[in-house]
């Protein structure tokens, strides 16, 4: 079977030696076998080295590792300073304002820019002035009515304004009122004109008749303001005058002090006697009150009512007759007395009087 014969065993337990077989001739060596031999060697005569049991690897982390990169980093930290904003702005403004957030102020409405205020004073200037002229005429001087009238007319506007050149009439006085603003810059002027036509001429051989009583006449004149003034555009309308004025409220009446004024009633004549004098009797110290015009004469105190209250200053109300152009005639004055005190006694003087009830 081509295995080795079994060796024979020698008498004495001894293996017998095996027969000798031809040993072949040695074979050339061979690098590589020579090589593979010296390693095998090496690695039986080496001491051993058995490698220590690695380490288990470390356990795996809930989330997976990355690299951080420029725009996660300004991220994270605008992210925190974002946060810090808002808590510092709630620490200013309050949480409240948060959820009640103040009420809206009303947007600012803006007035419309208001036209210019109408010149009233000059336009009732202007319209006295040609109300003055228009109203009086003379037939023999026809030119100086023309004239006064083209000077508050536009240049070549007519200045006969309608008058057919006939008659006589004198303006005795001029009252300008309301003025009525318009569009364009327009305005009606309200004019009162107190006038005293001419007596008609006297038959022959007979007495002149009277001369007509003056009376008023209301004038509305048109008027426009321009950069250069006030200027009449044009002829004004005749118009009526009311027989009475209109209706006074119920004024308040004022209580008296009757002890006060039987008092008084003695400084409050000599004031009047004195006043139409003109002197300063009884007049308190510093009292400036100038004296009536010539021609008036003090005829007697009617009544007087000191007003209750009390304090060194009191007021007063008087009635007085004067004599004025060979009439009589009783006004009415509001006094105003002081108390005036000295080292041996104190008396009531004049420190202030004013015509009318108020």
């Amino acid at each position: 079977m081509g295995l080795p014969e079994p060796a024979a065993s020698a008498p004495d337990g001894k293996k017998a030696a095996a027969p000798a077989r031809d040993v072949p001739p040695p074979r050339p060596a061979n690098p590589w076998e020579s090589a593979g031999a010296a390693l095998r060697k090496q690695q039986t005569t080496a001491p051993d080295a058995t490698p220590a049991p690695a380490a288990p690897p470390p356990a795996a982390a809930p989330w997976v590792p990355q690299d951080e990169r420029s725009g996660a980093a300004f991220a994270r930290r605008f992210g925190r300073g974002l946060v810090w904003f808002v808590l510092i702005l709630a620490a200013i403004t309050g949480v409240r304002a948060w959820f009640i957030p103040p009420k809206a102020e009303a947007p600012e409405v803006k007035a419309p820019k208001a036209a210019p205020a109408y010149p009233s004073a000059e336009a009732q200037a202007i319209a006295a002035r040609f109300a003055r002229a228009y109203l009086t005429w003379d037939e023999t001087v026809k030119e100086e009515r023309e004239a006064l009238l083209a000077s508050v007319l536009p240049d070549g506007a007519d200045t006969g304004m309608g008058w057919d050149g006939q008659g006589q009439q004198a303006v005795v006085a001029v009252e300008p009122g309301a003025v009525t603003p318009g569009p364009h810059r327009q305005a009606r002027v309200r004019v009162d004109v107190l006038v005293r036509p001419a007596a008609p001429p006297a038959p022959k051989k007979k007495p002149a008749p009277p001369a007509p009583a003056p009376r008023w006449i209301g004038l509305d004149v048109p008027v426009v303001s321009t950069a250069g003034g006030v200027v009449v555009t044009g002829r004004p309308g005749l118009v009526g005058i009311p027989a009475t004025g209109p209706d006074a409220p119920d004024l308040p009446t004022t209580k008296t002090d009757p002890e006060l004024s039987s008092s008084t009633e003695s400084t409050v004549e000599t004031f009047f006697e004195a006043y139409a004098e003109g002197t300063d009797a009884v007049t308190a110290p510093g009292a400036a009150i100038p004296p009536l015009a010539a021609g008036i004469q003090f005829r007697g105190l009617v009544a007087w009512s000191a007003d209750a209250g009390s304090g060194a200053d009191r007021t007063g109300t008087a009635r007085v007759s004067w004599s004025l152009g060979g009439a009589t005639l009783e006004t009415v004055y509001r006094v105003t007395l002081t108390r005036v005190t000295s080292e041996d006694a104190q008396r009531w003087q004049v420190a202030e009087v004013r015509g009318g009830t108020l």
